[in-house]
C-alpha cells in the first residue's frame, strides 16, 4: 500500500518528552504532521517540572526538518495544551493521550493522595485534553484520538489499584466517545502498550526491556490516527512487535425467570453454568446486552 502520511495534519502528543510519547511525536513529524510536544517534565511519580524534556524532542524534530512546538502544561490543564495547537497551527487533528505517572502501592497501604493523583493525571487529564479538542474536531469533521490504557487496567495487577482503575476507565471513556464521534468522522481507539520507559524500567528485566522498544508501538498509533483508518472503539494490546485486539466476552448465561423470585441458593446451584464460557458471545454495545436479556426471557420471539 502507499505510504501513510500526515501532511497538513496537526498532532498533539502528551507526555512526549521521552519513551512512548517521544516515539509517537517523532513518528508523526517524520510523516509530515505538525506536532505539539507536551511534557510537564516531572518525575515518574509526578513530582517537579522542567521545560527541557519537551524542548529536546522539538529540537530533534526540527533538526530532522519537521515542525513542532513545545508545551509544558500539566494534562490537568489540558485546555492549555490544545490552545497551543490552535494558537500555533490553527487546528488539531490528532490527540494522543499518553502522559502518565505511577504511584504503586498495595491497596492496604495506598494513600488517598496516591489514588487521587493517578486518577487526575491519567483519567481526568485525558478528559481535559480531549474535551478541549473535541469541538474543534467536530467543527472540521475529522479527528483521531488515542487513549493509552494498560494490561493492568484490563486484567488487574498487584499494587496498582489506582493505575488499573484509571486505565480501564480510559477504555470505557473511549468506547463512548467512539459512539458519539462517529457521525463527525472522529475515531477514538485505545492501546494497551508494553514498552520500555521510565515507568517500566524498575519492574522489568533488562533483556525484556531491550525487546520492548517504544518504536514498535508507534506504528500502531500512526495507523489508528490516519485518515484512511476506519477503526473506532477498538482496544489493542501491543509490545515488542506483537499486536493483538482485545474484546469483551460473555457467557451464554442462564435465565432463572422474570416473574418469580430467584434465591441465592438457585444462583449457587447454577453458578457453573452462569460462568461457563463455552461458545461465548462477544457484545459490542449496550443494546447487545438488552437483546440477549430479552432473548433469555423469551421477550424477543
Amino acid at each position: 500500500m502507499s505510504r501513510l502520511d500526515f501532511e497538513g495534519r496537526v498532532a498533539v502528543v502528551t507526555g512526549a518528552g521521552g519513551g512512548l510519547g517521544r516515539s509517537h511525536a517523532l513518528g508523526f513529524a517524520a510523516r509530515g504532521a505538525k506536532v505539539v510536544v507536551n511534557d510537564l517534565g516531572g518525575s515518574a511519580s509526578g513530582q517537579g517540572a522542567s521545560a527541557s524534556a519537551a524542548q529536546k524532542v522539538v529540537d530533534e524534530i526540527k533538526a530532522a526538518g519537521g515542525e513542532a512546538v513545545a508545551n509544558t502544561d500539566s494534562v490537568e490543564q489540558g485546555e492549555r495544551i490544545i490552545q497551543t495547537a490552535m494558537d500555533t497551527y490553527g487546528r488539531v487533528d490528532i490527540l494522543v493521550n499518553n502522559a502518565g505517572i505511577l504511584r504503586d502501592s498495595s491497596f492496604q497501604k495506598m494513600s488517598v493522595e496516591d489514588w487521587e493523583l493517578i486518577i487526575r493525571v491519567h483519567l481526568n487529564g485525558s478528559f481535559r485534553t480531549t474535551h478541549a479538542a473535541w469541538p474543534h474536531m467536530r467543527a472540521q469533521g475529522f479527528g483521531r484520538v488515542i487513549m493509552t490504557a494498560s494490561g493492568a487496567g484490563i486484567y488487574g495487577n498487584f499494587g496498582q489499584a489506582n493505575y488499573s482503575a484509571a486505565k480501564l476507565g480510559l477504555y470505557g471513556f473511549a468506547r463512548t466517545l467512539a459512539v458519539e464521534g462517529g457521525s463527525k468522522n472522529i475515531n477514538v481507539n485505545t492501546i494497551a502498550p508494553l514498552a520500555a520507559s521510565r515507568l517500566t524500567e524498575t519492574v522489568m528485566p533488562k533483556a525484556l526491556l531491550d525487546a520492548l522498544k517504544p518504536e514498535l508501538v508507534t506504528p500502531l498509533v500512526l495507523w489508528l490516527c490516519h485518515e484512511s483508518c476506519e477503526a473506532s472503539g477498538k482496544l489493542v494490546e501491543v509490545g515488542g512487535g506483537w499486536y493483538a485486539g482485545v474484546d469483551w466476552e460473555r457467557s451464554k448465561g442462564i435465565a432463572l425467570g422474570c416473574t418469580g423470585e430467584v434465591s441465592a441458593e438457585q444462583i449457587a446451584e447454577q453458578w457453573d453454568r452462569i460462568v461457563d464460557f463455552t461458545d461465548p458471545d462477544h457484545p459490542r454495545a449496550v443494546i447487545d446486552t438488552m437483546t440477549a436479556l430479552g432473548t433469555a426471557l423469551g421477550m424477543n420471539d
